[in-house]
């Protein structure tokens, strides 16, 4: 299919206050204290800004959670790939045991990848402000996969050498593997931090 062959952005009314799926937050936080104990986590917590945790019932304010991203990327850089990645396949449990119905997940399941793959990714572009915020998701093409975020917002601002964006790859890799196939991976192979138009992401055999 050709390139461009979906965009998505959040609706215009949610535009304005960057907001974004608190799994983003909350799936992380408790690995930090694992990481670190307390101390880690509210220090990680305090140099992000974020004094009192937010309602995590719905979407959240996109800019501190970033910061939370950047802080961790900054302060414990060897750890904070693994961490992020846990944080992200946690995401996608998340969404597996509590988004997706059981019989929807049944019948992924069941289709062959070449009909299950559209029908989750559309799925996914439908939901993609829960962890694309401001940014604009899009889904580049089909065969091969590849998924993009233009102006990812947990990245903004930031410059580096190599890509940044762990918690995503894991979130997709996690949910197509779980629906699609194990043999799924998602690897990032362009990234807003280093100066790419957007985060590309391939989702492909292992």
């Amino acid at each position: 299919m050709a390139a461009g062959i979906s965009r998505w952005k959040m609706p215009d009314a949610a535009v304005s206050g960057g907001r974004i799926g608190p799994n983003a937050l909350s799936q992380l936080l408790p690995l930090l204290e694992q990481a670190g104990g307390t101390e880690l986590r509210q220090a990680m917590l305090l140099e992000a800004g974020i004094v009192t945790l937010p309602d995590m019932s719905g979407l959240i304010d996109e800019a501190p959670v970033a910061r939370l991203h950047q802080v961790m990327r900054a302060e414990i850089p060897d750890l904070a790939p693994s961490l992020a990645w846990k944080a992200g396949k946690r995401t996608a449990d998340y969404i597996l045991a509590n988004r997706i119905p059981r019989g929807a997940q049944a019948l992924l399941k069941a289709l062959p990848a070449l009909f299950a793959v559209p029908i989750l990714t559309r799925a996914i572009a439908r939901n993609a402000w829960t962890f694309a915020g401001s940014g604009v998701f899009e889904v580049v093409s089909y065969r091969p996969l590849v998924l993009a975020i233009h102006d990812n917002p947990v990245v903004r601002g930031e410059f580096a050498d190599h890509v940044l964006c762990d918690w995503h790859s894991a979130v997709f890799e996690r949910l197509y593997r779980v629906l699609v196939d194990d043999g799924l991976r998602a690897r990032e192979v362009t990234c807003c931090a280093m100066g790419a138009a957007a985060c590309r992401f391939e989702v492909a055999p292992g």
